[in-house]
């Protein structure tokens, strides 16, 4: 694994260092989302509950995360559901953080997307929240993952524009969905771009509620990031859509 190649490595290592000791951080996160799973994105309880109706009954169910980070979400799932988790992330300090605190019925792994495979149909549920950019090929991650799920399995991605990744047409015009396209695979899709926009409102709000908090604990440079990530609603929700989108898609293989 080449760090000085890696998307934002440097920047994640500090992030879930931080996520680990900041008491800010843990009630931020809980105003804005609705739960700390120490989130760096958009994925509120509201999103993360969509993931539910996806994972079937069952004593031996197993859900990967692509980019658990430390696990939070993973260990969420689990305990609404009772699933095996399994995870992986190319930050140690987050997977170092997962194990920690998810070591039941859980497998975290040091690795990034690209240089990590798992056996074939090994998986119920597969979960992207916010990773799949991180993939140097997005159609090979796709057969990837495919050929990891089990048949009748579901792949679940949260997936921004804008940012990242560049803003195109509409939930169509997609890197991913072009690269489900090409790799002959259904999908559906969710555009939830109106209520990321109202999130981010809130994600502002409860950065400028816990300042003070930050502060104190030496931690302004990470108060000061959540607020230029949320700059973008100080202009309308027209103006916001023009620049930026964001979708859920989910892929069933077949059975």
């Amino acid at each position: 694994m080449d760090k000085n190649n890696l998307l934002f490595y440097n920047e994640y290592e500090q992030f879930y260092d931080m996520a680990g000791r900041s008491k800010a951080f843990e009630a931020f996160c809980a105003d804005a989302f609705g739960q700390d799973l120490s989130q760096d994105g958009f994925s509120d309880i509201k999103q993360i509950d969509r993931i539910l109706k996806y994972v079937p009954k069952g004593s031996d169910i197993h859900i990967l995360d692509i980019g658990c980070g430390n696990g939070k979400m993973l260990g969420y799932l689990q305990k609404r559901t009772g699933a095996w988790i399994h995870g992986f992330d190319y930050s140690q300090h987050a997977i170092a953080a997962a194990g920690s605190l998810f070591p039941d019925r859980s497998d975290f792994r040091h690795g990034c997307i690209g240089g990590i495979d798992y056996k074939e149909e090994q998986f119920d549920l597969a979960v992207s929240m916010d990773t799949m950019y991180f993939a140097p090929d997005m159609e090979e991650l796709v057969r990837q993952i495919m050929k990891w799920l089990k048949k009748g399995g579901v792949l679940f991605v949260g997936y921004q524009e804008g940012d990242v990744m560049p803003k195109t047409g509409d939930v169509n015009t997609t890197v991913l969905a072009k690269a489900f396209e090409r790799c002959g695979i259904r999908y559906e899709a969710e555009d939830i771009t109106r209520e990321t926009y109202e999130l981010l409102i809130k994600k502002r709000l409860a950065a400028l509620k816990h300042q003070n908090e930050f502060e104190e604990e030496g931690n302004r440079q990470w108060f000061d990031l959540l607020m230029l990530q949320t700059e973008c609603v100080s202009e309308p929700y027209e103006l916001f859509e023009r620049k930026m989108s964001r979708y859920i898609y989910v892929v069933r293989k077949e059975a």
